[in-house]
């Protein structure tokens, strides 16, 4: 059984609202030391949250999710408190000391996520281009590939491959019998369909890099010029 993970999900720093996300098998119990009673599941609610010894630490918007629909997969709780450090930093803290909770390390709710099939390989890296973006073109990139697009792409060029096999193996495999059909024409349709399509992303890959990656300008001259 995995441990049950915990983490300020949104940026840390001074802000209105931040969120912290408790995930794992025991998410729900641990969540339920601090506000008590939960709401129902994908349902939000306000609740006061409160330490071990009964301190009122915030009130905070709950949001509990049921495993097999979170972002990682496991059973999710996350609370939106008042985003200043100390307020931050006491409902962590008290987090941590419950027993069998601990503190995510950086990229295990995506991790998780990964490992319960809720992202795949290319999803977890344009998610990491999503938060990165900064330009609208960025931002456009990085939805397509987070959508599954490349994904499925990747995915029907899987099945493709894997049917041509079969259809030579076959062929091999009853060499001595009279196959009814020539599979040659269909495997050939295959992988030719497979790497016209492995040329068309490869022939997109400078600019869709380029676009990721940004441009850098050196401006070269005297000191001063302008």
């Amino acid at each position: 059984m995995s441990d049950t993970i915990f983490a300020l999900a949104s940026a840390p720093g001074r802000a209105g609202v931040s969120v912290i996300r408790v995930s794992g098998p025991q998410a729900f119990e641990v969540a339920r030391h601090l506000c008590g009673d939960l709401p129902a599941a994908r349902r939000a609610a306000l609740r006061r949250l409160t330490d071990a010894a009964g301190q009122f630490l915030d009130e905070a918007l709950v949001l509990v999710f049921e495993p097999g629909r979170s972002f990682t997969g496991e059973a999710v709780v996350e609370f939106q408190v008042h985003g200043s450090a100390a307020v931050i930093g006491a409902v962590l803290r008290t987090l941590s000391e419950i027993e069998g909770c601990r503190q995510a390390e950086p990229g295990e709710f995506t991790r998780r996520a990964l490992e319960n099939e809720r992202l795949d390989l290319t999803q977890v890296e344009a998610l990491a281009d999503l938060i990165d973006a900064e330009t609208e073109s960025q931002r456009r990139q990085a939805l397509r590939v987070l959508s599954g697009a490349l994904g499925d792409l990747v995915g029907q060029w899987r099945k493709d491959v894997i049917r041509a096999g079969a259809l030579i193996e076959a062929t091999i495999d009853f060499a001595d019998e009279e196959v009814p059909t020539d599979v040659t024409p269909e495997v050939s349709a295959l992988l030719d369909s497979v790497l016209a399509g492995l040329s068309r992303e490869l022939s997109g890959l400078s600019a869709a890099e380029r676009v990721r990656t940004g441009f850098e300008v050196a401006i070269v001259g005297p000191p001063n010029a302008g």
